[in-house]
C-alpha cells in the first residue's frame, strides 16, 4: 500500500480544498511578519495545507512549525504535527520525520492518528535499511516499530503492510547473521560460527535462510566432531525441506563422513523444531 494512497484516505486530516482555498486566500501575510503578528491557527494550517497541495513542502512545513509555535495547544496544531511528518517522510528526511512522529505520540499517545504515527515511524526507519553486509541498525527499529503498531492496533488499516515488513525486515536480519557465520566458518572460529547459524534457526525459522542455516550448522558441528548435532541438523533439514538443494548438500557431508540423518535425543536443534 502506497503511502500516498494511505495518506489521501486521512479524510479527517481536513483536505477539503474548496474551504482551505477559501480560508488560506483571506489574507496574504507577508512572511517578515510571521515573527511578530499572531496569526489565527485556522490561516496558518490552511496555509500549510495549500502548500502542501501544491507540493511546496517546505512552505507547508514553515506553516506547520508557525502554528505550532504561535497555538501550541491547539486542536490545529495537533493535526498539523502529523502533516509535518508526512511531509517529512515524503521528501526523504526520515530522522525530522520520525523525531515529528515520536513527539506526537508522546504528546498524543491515544489520538486516533497514532497508529499513522508508528506507522511512520517504521517506514522511515525501514528506508533507511542497508544492504545486509552493513550495521543492521535501521532494520531493528523498523522491527520495534511495526511490532509497537500491531501489538497496540492489530486492526488497523497500516496493520496488514506492517506485517510485511516485518517479514522483509526479519530476512534482512537473518542475512547479517548468515554472512557473519560464514565468515566466522571459513576461518575455522566454528563455535562463533554456531551461534550465528543458531540464531538463524531459532530466531528467524520464517525466512528463507533458515535452510543454509540448518547446514552450516552441521558443517560446523561435524568440523568440531559433534556428530549428534551435525546428524540432527541434518534430519530436521530433510523432514522440513526434503526438495531443499541444501539438504542435498549437507546429506552427501555427513554421508561422505559414514554417518546418516537422524535426530538424537537431546538435540537442541529437534527441540526448536519440535
Amino acid at each position: 500500500m502506497k503511502m500516498g494512497s494511505l495518506f489521501a484516505k486521512r479524510s479527517r486530516f481536513g483536505f477539503a480544498l474548496a474551504l482551505v482555498c477559501g480560508l488560506a486566500a483571506c489574507s496574504s501575510t507577508d512572511k517578515s511578519d510571521l515573527a511578530f503578528e499572531e496569526i489565527p491557527a485556522e490561516k496558518l494550517y490552511a496555509e500549510g495545507l495549500v502548500a502542501m497541495e501544491s507540493g511546496d513542502r517546505k512552505e507547508a512545513r514553515s506553516k506547520f512549525e508557525e502554528l505550532d509555535r504561535q497555538h501550541p495547544y491547539s486542536n490545529y496544531a495537533r493535526k498539523s504535527m502529523m502533516l509535518s511528518a508526512y511531509s517529512h517522510y515524503k521528501g526523504g528526511e526520515f530522522t525530522e520525520c520520525i523525531a515529528d512522529a515520536k513527539r506526537f505520540l508522546t504528546l498524543y499517545p491515544s489520538d486516533e492518528d497514532a497508529p499513522y504515527a508508528y506507522y511512520l515511524i517504521g517506514q522511515s526507519y525501514f528506508r533507511q535499511i542497508p544492504d545486509v553486509t552493513r550495521d543492521q541498525e535501521a532494520a531493528e527499529r523498523a522491527m520495534q516499530a511495526m511490532n509497537d503498531l500491531i501489538q497496540r492496533y492489530p486492526d488497523s488499516e497500516y496493520s496488514n503492510d506492517a506485517r510485511r515488513k516485518i517479514r522483509i525486515t526479519m530476512d534482512q536480519l537473518a542475512g547479517k547473521e548468515m554472512q557473519i557465520g560464514r565468515y566466522y566458518l571459513e576461518r575455522k572460529e566454528y563455535i562463533a560460527a554456531v551461534n550465528r547459524f543458531k540464531t538463524v534457526v531459532s530466531d528467524f525459522q520464517k525466512t528463507r535462510h533458515v535452510e543454509e542455516g540448518l547446514m552450516r550448522l552441521a558443517e560446523a558441528y561435524l568440523a568440531m566432531g559433534i556428530t549428534h548435532e551435525a546428524q540432527s541438523a541434518v534430519a530436521v533439514l530433510g523432514h522440513n525441506f526434503p526438495e531443499s538443494k541444501w539438504y542435498k548438500m549437507a546429506y552427501k557431508m555427513l554421508t561422505d563422513d559414514g554417518l546418516n540423518p537422524e535426530v538424537k535425543k537431546g538435540s537442541w536443534v529437534s527441540r526448536v523444531f519440535s
